[in-house]
């Protein structure tokens, strides 16, 4: 017997025929003899049509009652798929964030988890009862309700399966499991059997959308063991593995995985611009000139080069941003021209952001050598460059994207079964 929290996505619960979908897939665990907490995200569609509801009454609305409105969608679903579990002799109750309790700051639209008591689902699921809990959503230490921000579900799921000493997180999704780059432009992609916590972190902060950040976060800090799967795969043929484990990709601690591959994976990202500063004067402060009022303006400023000029006295600044913070920096850029010297301030959209990564980089040395030979092969040219332990990334024009992430993939063996 097992503890496990199951988390379905929108697409998971879009109908009803969907949700007795998920019920089968419940159901299967439930006489396994597993208990069983399932977190549940609102329909396909559902949360933006209520933020459409909210922008539509008032642009500047209370982030209070944003709350109370697109929480809404969590909840129906919640308590559609509990009577479709009644519905089919499997006893099970809805739960909201509130009744767990499920405590966040006060953040109002993008709270984060404070604490959660998992006593009373422990107790109920362990006398065979499904909790079936509306994702996204807490209670605030102002007592209303708070969310989570985008893909909140998956992170209520991670933090569940911790509050309850779940022996597994199942996040299914309309894919089944994490693969070696993106199927849609790399059909020899793999899916991968393990990925360890870091590197899935880097991949889905890097441009893969299978996971949540946060979610990611939160399992590597409290070694959550993980599994992506699918929905839609068969709920009476799914079985598992000779070590227990059902079909997917498990995210889980480094020490799992006995011989990791030089390189996981190559993620990329079109949510990037560019911005460079011409001319800056060169001498101590200037950075802090140009990266402190961004910080206060709470934009996440990424890659960063630097490059004097011959004669010392000037530089060049360029460095990259989120595309939807694209007109803030360039406004508080231009707030701040006279004190940091700049001659001028030229952006761009049309870049993308390319991602070797592998926890095996940390012992093998050439990988990056490998990395810029491969492009170079292709005539695609490097406009910025970041590293870390487990981590090549490159700036490149939007135009080779598919390309470059077609010959990196082959470049490190990935297309090799």
């Amino acid at each position: 017997m097992a503890r496990l929290v199951m988390k379905f996505g929108g697409t998971s619960v879009a109908n009803i025929e969907r949700i007795r979908n998920v019920a089968r897939h419940v159901k299967r665990e439930v006489e396994a003899g597993n208990q069983v907490a399932v977190v549940v995200s609102a329909m396909a569609g559902v949360t933006n049509q209520l933020v459409g509801y909210c922008t539509e009454a008032s642009k500047l609305h209370d982030a209070r009652e944003y709350d109370a409105v697109v929480a809404s969608g969590e909840q129906v679903t919640s308590g559609l798929l509990a009577i479709v579990l009644q519905d089919i002799g499997i006893d099970a109750r809805s739960w909201q964030g509130w009744q767990i309790p499920l405590e966040t700051d006060g953040a109002h639209g993008a709270a984060r988890i404070m604490n959660i008591d998992g006593t009373k689902l422990i107790e109920r699921i362990s006398g065979g009862q499904v909790a079936v809990i509306a994702g996204f959503q807490g209670i605030g230490p102002d007592g209303r309700l708070a969310t989570l921000g985008r893909g909140g579900s998956d992170t209520s799921a991670v933090a569940i399966a911790k509050a309850i000493e779940a022996d597994r997180c199942d996040i299914y999704t309309d894919v089944d499991g994490v693969y070696t780059t993106d199927p849609r432009i790399v059909p020899k992609a793999r899916r991968l059997e393990k990925i360890a916590f870091e590197e899935m972190l880097e991949m889905a902060s890097l441009g893969a959308k299978v996971l949540q950040v946060r979610s990611v976060e939160l399992a590597m800090v409290h070694k959550v063991r993980t599994f992506v799967r699918s929905s839609f795969d068969d709920p009476d043929t799914v079985g598992v593995d000779a070590n227990g484990n059902p079909p997917g990709t498990l995210i889980c601690d480094e020490d799992e995985i006995v011989e990791a591959q030089v390189v996981t994976g190559i993620a990329y990202s079109k949510d990037e611009a560019q911005i460079s500063l011409r001319r800056v004067a060169d001498k101590p402060g200037v950075a802090a000139g140009v990266f402190g009022p961004l910080a206060e303006a709470n934009v996440n400023v990424d890659m960063i080069v630097q490059n004097t000029s011959a004669d010392g006295s000037t530089t060049d600044i360029t460095f990259t941003v989120p595309n939807a913070d694209l007109a803030r920096t360039l406004k508080v850029l231009e707030e701040a021209k006279e004190k940091i010297g700049a001659t001028s301030i030229e952006s761009a959209m049309d870049v993308v952001k390319v991602s070797v990564i592998g926890i095996g980089m940390r012992s093998h040395a050439g990988v990056a050598s490998t990395c810029f030979e491969a492009l170079a092969s292709k005539g695609i040219n490097i406009r910025a460059i970041t590293t870390s332990e487990i981590k090549i990334s490159v700036l490149i024009d939007a135009a080779y994207a598919e390309l470059a992430v077609r010959t990196l993939h082959s470049a490190y063996g990935l297309d090799k079964h």
